[in-house]
């Protein structure tokens, strides 16, 4: 990633940590390798991730009386988080909010916007029962925390796809289901699919081969198999989203690739992506403390591909915005005013302003191409003449006005 993409990228995680301070969110940095065992028993033995994608490597003992570790790449990051929470039992302090920041790692085939090392940006609501982490408000918050995201950084036309995946049991029995209904078909179908379809059923409905669709619309659908508590839960999260002016569509083929979801599941969806259109998805978890040897601890969680989330504002007129060019150019002219226009421009960064600053080799036509070349608005002249009058040359590169402004005045007058 070079300029000017990075700043992009800064862009869209300062507008991150804005919203998510609003929502009372605290960041936590989990380590980029975790041992093996944390991703097969949380992500799940036969998901795609552990079984082809995940970078692993034994870190072999140094000496004979220490025992060799199986490690790997973070994947994903809701597992390492859910493994801190048990670690330093933040149970203790009721109700987590917690997000983070960084680069996961998969080995699967790239393309537009999917790297093998990719961004993510994540956030998981997560705590004991008691801390109200099982309702379905905390989904409809989150959700809607989302929306107002996508809406800050000027992503429109996005789509909220809802699904509910029900319980544990509830998608047992759906997978047993679902592999009694394949097995007929399952040889018509993708490689995927017939793999997917003994080991992992689920995950069949996240097919995305044209050929295999109509097969896909003959299989069970997940609202057959859903209880009262699972229905109510979801009509909830559906009336705050309604109330709060969200809008949605439901989607009872929705999955999420990760066996420990349960419950609301949901992706943000946009068109600038082509066939692979998910700029974000997540659900509820809440199993995944006790899969991995801790207490109860309902949650919900998102990741957001930070690679395609940029990619969509790259189609984005408001991204223009994200660039900030300089303000003003400080060009230095003649021998001995280097010193005197870093003077100058220190003075001028204390009042936030960006500026480039310049050469006192270079000649005045070059200056003026560097100014211009930079997209600085202004450009400032310190010669002697100017050092000795305390008074500077201030010329607007879009207008061609040039004014004699004084130095106390002269971050005021850019900045107005």
């Amino acid at each position: 990633m070079l300029p000017p993409e990075t700043a992009l990228w800064n862009f869209v995680e300062a507008a991150v940590r804005d919203v998510f301070r609003a929502y009372n969110f605290q960041e936590i940095r989990t380590p980029i390798f975790e041992a093996t065992e944390l991703f097969a028993r949380g992500v799940g033995d036969e998901t795609d991730i552990v079984t082809k994608e995940m970078y692993t490597w034994d870190d072999k003992a140094r000496a004979e009386s220490e025992k060799g570790q199986s490690l790997t790449l973070r994947p994903e990051n809701t597992a390492g988080v859910v493994r801190a929470y048990i670690e330093n039992h933040l149970w203790d302090r009721g109700l987590n909010k917690l997000y983070y920041i960084g680069p996961q790692f998969r080995r699967e085939r790239p393309a537009k916007g999917r790297y093998r090392q990719f961004y993510q940006i994540g956030a998981e609501v997560i705590g004991p029962a008691s801390s109200g982490s099982e309702s379905p408000a905390r989904d409809a918050e989150v959700l809607e925390m989302l929306a107002t995201l996508l809406d800050r950084l000027g992503i429109k036309d996005w789509n909220l796809e809802l699904n509910s995946v029900g319980s544990s049991q509830e998608r047992a029995r759906f997978n047993d289901a679902l592999r009694v209904a394949l097995e007929p078909v399952k040889d018509k179908m993708c490689g995927d699919c017939q793999r997917r379809a003994v080991t992992n059923p689920l995950r069949v409905l996240d097919c995305k081969h044209p050929e295999d669709q109509p097969i896909i619309e003959t299989l069970p659908r997940i609202s057959q198999f859903l209880d009262e508590d699972s229905r109510s839960h979801f009509a909830t999260v559906q009336e705050i989203l309604k109330a709060v002016g969200v809008r949605f569509s439901l989607n009872d083929r929705l999955v999420r690739g990760l066996d420990y979801y349960t419950r609301t599941a949901f992706e943000f969806t946009h068109g600038a992506l082509g066939a692979q259109n998910a700029i974000l998805g997540g659900g509820r978890y809440d199993g995944l403390s006790e899969a991995l040897g801790g207490p109860a601890a309902p949650g919900i969680g998102f990741a957001i591909g930070e690679d395609r989330l940029v990619m969509s504002l790259q189609e984005k007129a408001s991204a223009d915005g994200a660039v900030r060019k300089p303000d003003v150019y400080v060009a230095p002219l003649g021998a001995g005013m280097n010193a005197e226009a870093a003077r100058v421009a220190r003075e001028l960064r204390r009042y936030d302003l960006v500026v480039e600053l310049g050469d006192e080799t270079f000649r005045l036509k070059k200056s003026f191409e560097a100014a211009t070349k930079a997209g600085a608005r202004y450009i400032l002249i310190v010669g002697e003449n100017e050092v000795k009058a305390d008074t500077f040359a201030l010329k607007n590169l879009a207008s061609g006005e040039q004014v004699s402004v004084a130095r106390g005045e002269l971050a005021q007058r850019i900045r107005s």
